[in-house]
């Protein structure tokens, strides 16, 4: 199974030629989640050929517009192109009264379902639950109600020795057995089949947390223990940190900082405010605290 991430905007309220609002497509184990829709996602989607009809599970950060402002637009896309599939959408509750206001008055209508799910967390609350995967929400300190998030794996089933299985001509009713480490009884053979001999360790469960725009506090630390990657926020740098104050957003550096406490093992930073040029200051700044750290980019693909 898979679970990777593509941003699709990593850039802060402006949009630019180089970087769209905030966006990010997330597969994990066949599941399809989008987490913010700023303008212009849906074209974001088409041009990195993403099928978004796939998309389940929407996760909104906040109400500011560069992280919502494309979501009408995509949900009538979805619906143009006749999608019956449910979509579990989670956001501030104001959320609701916002689309049903614009479809009100639009006189529109969408063929299929959004279940919506207000958030209200004051602490990390598992939001998301199956087979496979969790997604908790947590809040953040910025000027209007703001969520993270994260995804982890569930943990995952016990890998078959292939090649020894089929030597040894086990009956494939073992198998559910196996993938869960118990021994099988075969009745046939009347022997019980132990299942240390056809199986490996599973692979390790993966996580990914995502902050969007929020001013650090010490209490988030715990929230993100030992994430895997951690998608976080650094509008500005060090030099602005009197804006990054004023505005409750990130700098390079805070981002680096609450990802070392948090003992992440891989830290990127986008949301980069417009003013900015070039990214070199950002990596150069963080990694003064935090050394394994990247710049998202637009279309970039990861690996969690």
């Amino acid at each position: 199974m898979s679970f990777s991430v593509q941003f699709l905007g990593t850039g802060a309220a402006l949009p630019t030629i180089r970087r769209n609002p905030s966006a990010q497509y997330i597969e994990c184990n066949n599941r399809h989640i989008l987490i913010d829709c700023g303008e212009g996602t849906q074209t974001q989607l088409r041009k990195f050929q993403i099928k978004f009809q796939k998309i389940k599970i929407i996760l909104i950060s906040h109400l500011h517009g560069d992280h919502y402002y494309g979501l009408m637009g995509l949900l009538s896309t979805m619906s143009l192109l006749g999608r019956n599939q449910d979509i579990h959408l989670y956001a501030p509750p104001e959320l609701k009264e916002i689309i049903d206001l614009q479809l009100k008055a639009s006189g529109h209508h969408y063929d299929f379902p959004i279940h919506f799910y207000p958030l209200k967390e004051k602490e990390k609350v598992k939001i998301y639950e199956d087979k496979k995967i969790e997604i908790y929400a947590f809040p953040l300190n910025h000027r209007v109600a703001t969520f993270g998030f994260v995804i982890s794996e569930k943990e995952k089933d016990f890998r078959l020795k292939g090649e020894v299985f089929k030597m040894d001509q086990v009956s494939l009713q073992a198998i559910p057995f196996f993938r869960k480490g118990e021994n099988f009884f075969d009745e046939n053979k009347n022997q019980l089949i132990i299942a240390k001999k056809y199986i490996l360790p599973p692979t390790s469960s993966k996580s990914y947390a995502y902050c969007s725009d929020n001013a650090v506090l010490e209490s988030q630390i715990q929230y993100l223990k030992n994430v895997d990657c951690l998608y976080h926020e650094s509008t500005f740098i060090e030099k602005h940190k009197e804006r990054a104050e004023k505005t409750k957003h990130s700098t390079a550096k805070q981002a680096a900082y609450l990802s070392k406490q948090s003992k992440v093992k891989k830290l990127y930073l986008g949301h980069i405010s417009s003013r900015y040029e070039g990214v070199e200051p950002f990596l150069n700044e963080a990694k003064e605290i935090f050394s394994n750290v990247c710049i998202a980019e637009d279309g970039m693909k990861i690996t969690v």
